[in-house]
């Protein structure tokens, strides 16, 4: 980690912090960051400070209390677009105001080197929330699918980019039906690190072409996933120590709601449901698109897989997900019985391996690391 970097990692003040080593080049990031709230009509709310720490020089941006307060009490982001009239689908100013709304009254330190560092990562959040909005998959835990007119498979290597095919355009027929006219096999995980590198290739595609070459060879090669994907691509904020407050999501957040059920959680694929935030108070469904989820709704559901678990013919424990809608049905005609339930589940979640009194929602949330020439975190292993 840099010196900067470890300093905004020691730097606890809530909203949007620039920083640089110089004064002038400070200046230029909040002259233009300026420029960008006026333009979104939000420089009327928000408060800016200037300070000094070790060599560098910060400014923090964060909404007037008084505007956090009524737009989202305790820090619930849930209702921004309906108390401000957002409409973050028709409109990607309106979604760029909820991303840096969200951001300028979060609880924790969004830092970044520059201004455009910055609004490379709302525009990355833009992409994963555009093309989550136009994924849809076909669940299932034990087959994966691909376009094979883009993609090889070796178990050693996973999906690779077939030689002279544009990686961007492998992922949106991987991913985006309207583009291949078919649903492909997915697990949720999976599904989440295609929406974000496509959202991150996007990106470098414009401000960083010599490390999306690099990306595109890398995929050429071999596959990062999982643990790994994580490591490369992500930074995490929030903890089990520090946790954010249940119903504050960022629109291009990666976030987990664990199954909180230890018998049902035994069924591969229902440890838990990875998914992105859309905004506007709406989560991915990437088996239903049309039908993206509420937080009540993702609560009921996942309350509900504890009842709907069965053994198939060979002994294996199994998902009734059609049991899991009629049990769903059955609670949204008793609003006292949602209440309890969206009670229970909105406790942050046990630590892993503990089943006990903890809910489904995750302590962290995840979101694109450092992607500009000059300070960018994305280091391939090759």
């Amino acid at each position: 980690m840099s010196a900067a970097g470890q300093i905004s990692a020691d730097i606890n003040l809530p909203g949007i912090l620039l920083y640089d080593a110089t004064q002038p080049g400070l200046e230029q990031s909040r002259q233009r960051f300026m420029a960008t709230l006026r333009a979104l009509n939000l420089n009327a709310h928000v408060n800016m400070h200037a300070f000094q720490r070790a060599d560098f020089s910060w400014i923090r941006f964060f909404l007037k209390p008084d505007k956090a307060a009524q737009w989202a009490p305790d820090c619930d982001t849930t209702q921004l677009c309906q108390i401000l009239a957002l409409d973050t689908v028709a409109s990607v100013h309106d979604l760029e105001r909820e991303i840096l709304l969200a951001m300028l009254l979060g609880p924790v330190s969004f830092a970044y080197p520059s201004y455009e560092e910055l609004i490379s990562a709302v525009r990355i959040r833009q992409n994963v929330v555009h093309a989550a909005r136009r994924t849809a998959l076909a669940f299932d835990t034990e087959h994966a699918e691909r376009p094979e007119e883009f993609w090889a498979y070796a178990q050693d290597r996973g999906f690779t980019l077939l030689s002279g095919k544009p990686l961007i355009e492998a992922l949106q027929k991987t991913t985006q039906p309207d583009r291949s006219g078919r649903l492909y096999s997915f697990s949720c995980y999976r599904a989440t690190e295609y929406v974000i590198l496509l959202a991150i290739a996007q990106e470098l595609s414009i401000i960083n072409p010599a490390l999306f070459a690099q990306l595109e060879r890398q995929w050429q090669a071999r596959a990062i996933m999982s643990g790994q994907f994580h490591d490369v691509f992500l930074r995490e904020y929030g903890s089990m120590a520090h946790p954010l407050p249940p119903k504050y999501y960022v629109a291009g957040d990666r976030l987990w709601f664990r199954n909180p059920d230890e018998h049902s959680s035994n069924i591969e694929g229902y440890e838990g449901s990875w998914v992105f935030y859309l905004g506007a108070g709406l989560f991915t469904n990437f088996w239903k698109r049309d039908l993206p989820f509420t937080l009540t709704f993702k609560c009921v559901e996942l309350f509900h897989w504890r009842h709907a678990t069965y053994r198939d013919e060979t002994g294996k424990l199994q998902m009734n997900e059609d049991a899991v809608d009629e049990y769903v049905a059955k609670s949204f005609r008793d609003s006292a019985e949602v209440e309890r339930i969206v009670a229970r589940m909105l406790r942050w979640r046990d630590p892993g391996g503990v089943y006990g009194e903890g809910g489904c929602i995750d302590t962290s949330r995840e979101c694109a690391c450092f992607v500009r020439p000059d300070t960018s975190q994305l280091s391939l292993p090759g």
